[in-house]
């Protein structure tokens, strides 16, 4: 099956509302066409209005169907800074400083989101993972029993048939084991979401199931104990070196009996230094398409995108947001139910 189009065909079954912040970069402008072409979503550009539509003009880009809305002068601006005060006063924030914050187009997309006047927004063609990620988490907020805004990255094969969800890759610098566990259950719902796959979890390490001995690897074994712990239906193991991980020979040959050694489709990382290279090597050198990074853990879909993206890029991981927020309005917990 081919695993993009899946996502598409999802996301079409719903009239989706989505808002791309950086309405006056080309890119974003290709995309928006192409989503309202596909019928994916009903798409809001953000942006100065004369801007975007010069930037439309010059590079051909029929801007029929699309809205535009410009944050500095928005019917919005009054309730708008009332919710970013809401949001921001206990941070001890004043109301003139959460107007300036609706301002920026990467916030005023999130509370577009948690206004409900869209479903779901992506970002990060211009702005930066850090903007984006703080966007997400001050004026969307994390879902209830979540602790942890974390990422993943939809990683779809060369012939679009395989597709690996790896993590996190774009936000936690240096998991603890309990974040490492929430990491991993995260990315397990967001694989059975997008893949329709059953998750197989591969805690990842220089050891494989006690091979060497050292601090690093006792981390990824007791973030694997508590993920077990707290979801114990969940298929997982490790600790495991990449190639025993995913390769059906050398996972045999180094840990026989486990079930998830050699098959795993969900890969966690100790660390964002090994999953943010591994990423970009699987993305560079082994042709795989990497969407994301894909924030885990809010309330509604957010999603980041590499600054150096296409607008191919931008269509599937806005198709990803899209299909994301029909599976939470009909009921996603079904869907994570049987992860």
């Amino acid at each position: 099956m081919n695993q993009m189009q899946r996502i598409i065909d999802g996301a079409k079954s719903g009239s989706v509302k989505l808002v791309l912040p950086e309405g006056e970069d080309v890119r974003t402008l290709l995309a928006a066409r192409e989503l309202i072409d596909s019928e994916i979503a009903d798409v809001t550009l953000l942006g100065e209005i004369s801007a975007v539509q010069s930037t439309a003009l010059d590079n051909r880009i029929d801007l029929k169907g699309v809205s535009i809305i410009d944050p500095e002068s928005s019917e919005h601006e009054n309730e708008f800074t009332d919710l970013a005060f809401d949001l921001l006063g206990e941070r001890g924030k004043t109301r003139e400083e959460a107007a300036e914050e609706v301002k920026r187009a990467v916030n005023f997309g999130a509370l577009m989101v948690t206004s409900g006047k869209a479903d779901a927004s992506v970002a990060g063609a211009v702005n930066t993972s850090a903007a984006v990620a703080r966007a997400a988490l001050l004026f969307i907020g994390l879902k209830k029993g979540t602790e942890l805004l974390s990422s993943s990255f939809f990683m779809i094969s060369p012939d679009r048939q395989k597709a690996y969800t790896f993590a996190d890759c774009g936000v936690v610098p240096d998991p603890d084991p309990k974040q490492l566990a929430e990491i991993a259950i995260e990315s397990a719902q967001s694989h059975k979401l997008l893949s329709g796959e059953k998750p197989k979890i591969a805690f990842l390490s220089f050891s494989t199931k006690g091979s060497a001995a050292h601090a690093k690897v006792e981390k990824v074994t007791e973030a694997l104990e508590i993920a077990r712990n707290i979801r114990p239906d969940l298929e997982m193991d490790g600790e495991f070196q990449f190639d025993a991980a995913v390769d059906a020979e050398v996972g045999k040959r180094k840990a026989p009996e486990s079930a998830v050694a050699g098959e795993a489709n969900v890969l966690i990382f100790p660390d964002l230094d090994s999953g943010n290279i591994a990423y970009k090597m699987a993305e560079r050198l082994g042709g795989f398409t990497a969407l994301g990074p894909l924030l885990q853990g809010l309330k509604a879909p957010m999603h980041d995108l590499s600054r150096g993206c296409t607008s191919k890029d931008i269509v599937e991981v806005a198709a990803i947001a899209a299909f994301q927020s029909i599976m939470i309005n009909v009921g996603s917990e079904a869907i994570y139910a049987d992860v």
